[in-house]
């Protein structure tokens, strides 16, 4: 049921702003608010009210700006943090405390003992002072706690009655999709509220660690907008959107406007002074480029050979790299196709041969091949090319050396 029926908290305005490279500004986060919830996620979280004056104004801002996402706002177990919170008027409120051995000797000082009773005592006075506000209570450190702790903790809290969800927390990216998923069960088969996943992504598990926290009953995700976060970050989010894709396409592009991913992905980017990698998911330059000559043949004939994600549902369009020595007779011949030039297959056979041989010498570019192909349809118009000529010898190609074109001048638009 939680792989159809799931929600994506997304953190970009909290965990986000944890970056390195990240410093907000009023007006920018109100722009990554709305591109979010262009989107269509669910749930915006945002940072606590009490980090800074500016982060409380924020937190109020927001809140009132009308957005289709409901607004959360990450606070400490603390009733003094809960009330100024609930002044903001966001629409919920993530709890946490850290339980692991070592948060509790080097952070907060409790024992389990003590966070159930400080647990208690903040959640239900939340409660009664906010009624309808939707509250979350999780644990930090989830996967380096003893899970006796964990939960003897979320046991007393479930019992409460007092929260719609249960976080669990990979702090530091330990976790394995196996130990996300074995965990998971456990709390889904022992409480009753929905269960929220929040993975590091430290050892490269977080795509994999939220799915599998699907398969074991988790109703909410968190992510963040390329995945910036503390350290590495967390689940990012076009990851996140792709593999959520991959398992129920029509569900996925039902839920969120994917076309939006790519402006959100180069917004947030650009505000945090880095470049969307090149082999981001979905918006990165490569995510729909192919290269092999084998590859290349199979995409052109039927895209979903090699691709599990259709670039037009994501308004993105796919690529077929031509310029290189790994090309095929395949690919050259939509290239001469596309600029309208009529030659027979053997001779886009011969043409390959030339571009395969050049490139064992040099860096080449499309408007090499481009040139190479209207140089044969001219001496096919004319027929005169010489038959004495070497088609596969580099000496054939006479044009004019050039400086190595960037990688992105072999990338052979394709509307398919």
């Amino acid at each position: 049921m939680s792989l159809e029926k799931f929600n994506i908290i997304e953190s970009t305005l909290r965990e986000g702003e944890q970056f390195v490279g990240a410093n907000f500004t009023p007006e920018q986060k109100l722009k990554i608010a709305d591109a979010l919830d262009e989107f269509g996620v669910e749930y915006l979280e945002l940072t606590s009210p009490l980090a800074s004056p500016q982060s409380r104004i924020d937190c109020e801002t927001i809140a009132r700006r009308g957005l289709k996402a409901k607004i959360l706002t990450h606070i400490r177990c603390h009733k003094d943090d809960a009330a100024i919170a609930l002044d903001t008027g966001v629409g919920g409120l993530d709890v946490v405390i850290g339980t692991s051995s070592m948060l509790r000797e080097f952070s907060h000082g409790k024992s389990i003992d003590e966070i159930i009773e400080l647990a208690s005592e903040v959640l239900t006075w939340i409660r009664s002072q906010a009624p309808d506000i939707e509250l979350r209570f999780s644990t930090e450190d989830s996967f380096r706690s003893e899970e006796k702790d964990l939960m003897r903790v979320y046991l007393a809290v479930d019992k409460l009655g007092v929260v719609n969800r249960l976080g669990i927390a990979d702090t530091v990216g330990v976790a394995t999709p196996r130990r996300v998923f074995e965990l998971i069960s456990s709390l889904r088969r022992l409480t009753h509220a929905d269960i929220e996943f929040h993975g590091h992504n430290d050892t490269g598990c977080a795509i994999a660690n939220s799915f599998s926290a699907l398969e074991a009953g988790a109703t909410h995700i968190d992510t963040s907008v390329l995945g910036i976060g503390e350290r590495n970050g967390i689940t990012p989010l076009g990851g996140f959107v792709a593999r959520m894709y991959a398992h129920n396409k029509a569900a996925t592009k039902k839920k969120y406007k994917l076309k939006k991913l790519r402006k959100v992905d180069q917004l947030v980017a650009e505000i945090v002074g880095v470049a969307v990698p090149f082999n981001n998911y979905i918006t990165g330059v490569t995510a729909f480029t192919h290269k092999a000559g084998i590859h290349s043949k199979a995409i052109l004939n039927k895209p979903e050979t090699y691709e599990i994600l259709d670039p037009q549902d994501f308004g993105l369009t796919r690529y077929i790299s031509i310029a290189h020595k790994l090309t095929g007779w395949n690919a050259i011949k939509d290239r001469a196709e596309q600029l309208g030039l009529e030659l027979s297959d053997a001779q886009i056979k011969l043409v390959t041969q030339e571009v395969k041989a050049l490139a064992d010498i040099k860096q080449l570019d499309l408007e090499d091949v481009d040139e190479l192909l209207h140089r044969w349809a001219e001496e096919q118009m004319t027929e005169d090319r010489p038959q004495t000529t070497d088609a596969t010898s580099p000496i054939a190609y006479r044009a004019a050396p050039k400086e190595n074109g960037r990688n992105e001048k072999q990338l052979v638009k394709q509307t398919l």
